[in-house]
Order: C-alpha cells, then sequence, then structure tokens
C-alpha cells in the first residue's frame, strides 16, 4: 500500500524539483564528482536546504525533502528564521530545528534577526527573512534554497499585486525558480500547484507537529485579512475555483511578462544615443509597456531602490516623453532626478 494521497503528491512535487536542481547543476561548471575518484578525494554531495517556519506548509516540505533527497544523492538541511516578533519565538525556533533534525536533516540552524521598518511590517520581515537565508545558503555551500508557498499563497500575492495598481509584472506572482544576485535560481518553490490543504493533510497523516503563526490570523496584516476575509467574500460571490484561476493568471501573466521584459532588454541599445544618453523620439515610437521598462531599469541603475519604484514613478517619467510641456524635473525615491533636456531624458542622481 503506497503512500496517503496527500502525502505522495507532496513528494512528487518536491522529486520533480530536486531532479530540476541536479539538471542545473550538470549543466554548470561545478559538476558532481565522478564515481571514479577514490572515497575520500570526493566532496561532499550537493546539499538543499529547506526553509522553515514551523507552519503546515514548510513542515510537509522538509518531510518531503527528507525523505526524497538521499534517494537522489543529494544531502538535506533546514534553517528555521527567528523574527523576534513574538514573545518565545527563539525558543519556538530551537523547537522547529530540532524536529527538522528528528526528521533526519543536516545541517540544521536556526538562525535570528531583527526586523527594521521599511516597507511596513510584513516586507520588513521578509527582506529580513531573505538575507538570513543568503546568509545561510552561503555558508554551508547549498545549491538551493526550499520555500512552502502554496497555490493559496500564490493567489494572494497575485490579489496584492492587482491591489498596488502596479502591473503585469506584479500580477505574475511568486516564480517556482528565483534568486538574487550570483544566485539567480537559489529558490525553488515545489508547492505552487499544490493548495495549502493538501499540505496539513500531509502533515496530519503522518503525525507532524505544526505550529500555526498568530501572525496569520491577525487582522493587523494586509494578507491576513486578504486570506481571511477577501478571499472567502470573493469565493462566496464568484463560486469556487477562484484560488486556481488566480493561480493560471499568475503564471499567464508572467509569460507576458517575461517576453516585454527581453523586448526591452533588446531595444535598451536602440534608443540611445552616441553619448549612452535616452532619445525622447525613439522612446516615444516604442509600445508603452516597453518603454517603461526601459524607463525604469534606466532610475535603478541611476539609483533607485527598486523596492520603492512604483508605478506611478514611471507614468510621472514617461509623461517627459509622450505629454512634454516644457514641465520640470521629477524626483524618484533614492534621490534620482529624471529630466528633459534637448531632446534627451536625463536620469540621475540629484
Amino acid at each position: 500500500m503506497g503512500p496517503h494521497p496527500a502525502v505522495a503528491a507532496i513528494r512528487l512535487a518536491v522529486r520533480r524539483v530536486l531532479h530540476d536542481i541536479l539538471t542545473d547543476l550538470h549543466s554548470s561548471d561545478g559538476r558532481p564528482a565522478s564515481a571514479e575518484q577514490e572515497p575520500h578525494e570526493r566532496p561532499p554531495s550537493p546539499l538543499v536546504l529547506v526553509a522553515c517556519s514551523g507552519g503546515a506548509d514548510s513542515m510537509a516540505l522538509a518531510s518531503a525533502l527528507a525523505f526524497e533527497a538521499p534517494k537522489l544523492g543529494l544531502r538535506a538541511g533546514g534553517v528555521t528564521v527567528d523574527h523576534g516578533l513574538q514573545p518565545g519565538s527563539d525558543l519556538r525556533a530551537e523547537e522547529v530545528a530540532l524536529r527538522l533534525r528528528e526528521l533526519g536533516l543536516d545541517p540544521v540552524e536556526s538562525t535570528a534577526v531583527t526586523v527594521g521598518r521599511e516597507g511596513g511590517p510584513e516586507a520588513a520581515a521578509r527582506d529580513a527573512r531573505y538575507a538570513a537565508l543568503d546568509a545561510a545558503a552561503e555558508r554551508h555551500g547549498a545549491i538551493a534554497v526550499l520555500l512552502g508557498h502554496t497555490r493559496d499563497d500564490q493567489a494572494e500575492t497575485v490579489l496584492l499585486g492587482l491591489a498596488r495598481g502596479s502591473g503585469i509584472r506584479s500580477l505574475s506572482g511568486m516564480a517556482a525558480v528565483s534568486g538574487g544576485p550570483g544566485a539567480a535560481r537559489r529558490y525553488r518553490r515545489p508547492f505552487l500547484g499544490l493548495d495549502r490543504q493538501t499540505a496539513r493533510k500531509a502533515c496530519m497523516v503522518q503525525s507532524l507537529p505544526v505550529w500555526d503563526d498568530p501572525h496569520n490570523t491577525d487582522p493587523a496584516y494586509t494578507r491576513s485579512r486578504l486570506r481571511h476575509e477577501g478571499l472567502p467574500a470573493l469565493e462566496k460571490a464568484l463560486g469556487k475555483g477562484v484560488v486556481e484561476a488566480l493561480a493560471r493568471t499568475a503564471q499567464l501573466s508572467r509569460d507576458d511578462a517575461d517576453a516585454l521584459d527581453t523586448w526591452a532588454r533588446q531595444a535598451q541599445a536602440s534608443v540611445r544615443d552616441a553619448a549612452g544618453l535616452l532619445e525622447c523620439a525613439k522612446l516615444y515610437a516604442l509600445p508603452p509597456a516597453v518603454r517603461r521598462r526601459i524607463l525604469r531599469q534606466a532610475a535603478i541603475e541611476a539609483g533607485a531602490p527598486a523596492g520603492s519604484l512604483f508605478a506611478r514613478h514611471i507614468e510621472e517619467v514617461d509623461r517627459l516623453i509622450t505629454g512634454w510641456r516644457g514641465q520640470g524635473a521629477i524626483n524618484l525615491p533614492g534621490k534620482v532626478v529624471a529630466q528633459r533636456q534637448g531632446g534627451r531624458l536625463v536620469i540621475r542622481q540629484g
């Protein structure tokens, strides 16, 4: 008799992602050691980490990683991040680390972070968490970090992007594969095609202890309100299937956004003069979606923080090209200034 369907589903999702990770590894310069090497010459097996909060999604992911990784010649480790936002959070993080060790993961660590205030509490906690995960991956030499985001999380992310009005990229939700500079494919999200209930059921049938973060039900947090009020209201009004439809929207939007990003990268050189300045007439001739991507990238290169650069900022800069009436300079985040000078668009530190 095979495993419970929920357990089988999460293991299959993790197995597929691990195969993808190995494919990436084999196609890179860092190939695993050959079988002809003496045992003492072989480097340790590649390490994959799981980021685990102790919740149902990440505990199900940790369990599946512990089961699947050894069969593929991979080591499985875990990291839990203590955000320090609740009393006793340090003890809870140590409990999660203990559970990961009991699953057979090694190495396992609990790391504490200081959460700032920039961008609001949710964004600040996320930034601190990813910084800690990046540091842990570098410290242990991990080739990937698995994250437990589900299809439900994806639906919430799409709705939050829609509410911000930030364009098609924000509607594309979370990528199945993402990362930062130097580690573009570090983060993997195996559960984007699975719902939250599948992960919870998998934990229940395996008798895995689960911690429910009270922040997930705290109405002070936007995502919590959306999860417990917004999405249920949408399903009541529109019927079941809203989550699945939003997840499909994310993938379609991501495909479109990727294509437009590629077009914008290819068009960048053609709209600059010999001195590298942006020519307004050539920008005007481009489709708006491509032109605004070029403007956004130029602002970021000039020093504007990407996370603080919103659609309204780019629209104001765009009007220097499409609605030019002699208006003055546009102030952007990061003390960056955009202004039109003699048919050229100059974006630089003010």
